[in-house]
């Protein structure tokens, strides 16, 4: 049966909230909605980032952040002509990663969204599979896998967030995804640092620069990058590493270089693939960045697209797999699997959170 289902997605590249509304049967695709994105206001977007790593006023801007979420859900609704949706899908925004000690968070009030917007909520994706042992992450691999039905295989998907992840689908079916390294992050913060703009738009203050080859091969020398996936990241995991690698740089170069260990930490990536995927598809705000995508290209070596090449609404993605994977929840399907994310077995997850009667 498909349920109507709506997805909310707060990154770790702190731009906004994406919604997606999809009907699916939680196995199939199914077929996308309306989706939009609303950036968060300044001082939300700050309050956030002081929780980074679950220090300061938590619960505060829980419930800010869980209240941003319902508006924006509500204006999704209204543009949509106010469907009944079954369920919503809600990921809150992580605040710490560290499943080597079985921690996850992901602030978000599930109860306080549902009694809000009079709907079903599934939260609390990620808890589950790291109490397991597993990583928690990436959870997009079974939407990923359900979109690419009929595609040559092997194939990649490659989400660009703050932080980077693949999806490896092969022939038989067969999934393995994992964290690849950095994916916005350390350019956004590199760039917010020196010039106060959010992000480096299009890659253009990178592309005036000139990266150092030999800091990217310093880099490549971190420790992560030798483990064997499943293995997942924080969003600040290499920022230490990083600013010791571009620190009295100008702008320009410090910016160039910090894409390019982006690129380079996901050309690495192809020695854990069972086969090499003939396509790369790309998601993430880093298919907007020409710098990304070019240095992708030239080191991949194969064809790299952005994911509207098959149709797919890369803006919308992650929103649309929330709402997936929130029905899945319902039917108590699994969300990952050993190959995804290193859990023993595989998992289902979430929380179901009903409105008051």
């Amino acid at each position: 049966m498909n349920l109507l289902s709506l997805g909310l997605m707060s990154g770790t590249s702190l731009d906004g909230v994406d919604a997606a509304l999809l009907l699916t049967d939680g196995e199939t695709a199914g077929s996308a909605g309306q989706a939009l994105t609303m950036p968060y206001p300044d001082e939300l977007r700050r309050a956030i980032r002081a929780v980074l790593g679950g220090v300061g006023p938590v619960e505060e801007v829980e419930r800010e952040l869980t209240l941003f979420h319902a508006e924006v859900a509500k204006t999704l609704l209204a543009r949509a002509g106010q469907p009944e949706v079954a369920v919503i899908g809600f990921h809150g925004h992580t605040i710490l990663h560290q499943p080597d000690k079985r921690r996850t968070w992901q602030i978000g009030d599930g109860a306080l969204l549902a009694e809000t917007l009079g709907i079903p909520v599934v939260n609390d994706f990620r808890s589950a599979d790291v109490a397991a042992g597993g990583h928690g992450a990436p959870l997009m691999p079974a939407f990923h896998a359900a979109l690419a039905t009929g595609a040559e295989r092997p194939i990649a998907v490659l989400n660009i967030g703050g932080v980077a992840n693949v999806t490896w689908i092969g022939s038989d079916g067969a999934m393995l995804a994992f964290d690849t390294g950095p994916g916005n992050a350390l350019v956004d913060d590199w760039i917010l640092h020196h010039t106060g703009e959010l992000y480096d738009r299009d890659g253009a203050i990178a592309a005036q620069g000139r990266a150092d080859i030999d800091a990217v091969d310093r880099f490549l020398a971190h420790p992560y990058f030798a483990r064997k996936p499943p293995k997942s990241l924080d969003r600040d995991d290499f920022r230490i590493w990083a600013d010791s690698l571009v620190a009295g740089r100008d702008v320009r170069d410090g910016a160039a270089t910090l894409a390019a260990f982006t690129v380079a930490a996901v050309a690495a990536a192809r020695q854990w693939l069972p086969q090499a995927p003939g396509t790369w598809l790309v998601c993430g705000g880093g298919r907007h960045n020409a710098t990304l995508m070019n240095g992708l290209r030239q080191s991949l070596h194969t064809t790299v697209e952005a994911v509207e090449s098959r149709g797919w609404d890369g803006d919308a993605l992650e929103a649309q797999g929330f709402a997936y994977l929130a029905v899945r929840s319902l039917l108590n399907l699994p969300l990952s699997w050993p190959g995804t994310t290193g859990a023993p077995e595989p998992m289902v997850g979430g929380k179901v959170h009903r409105p008051p009667v």
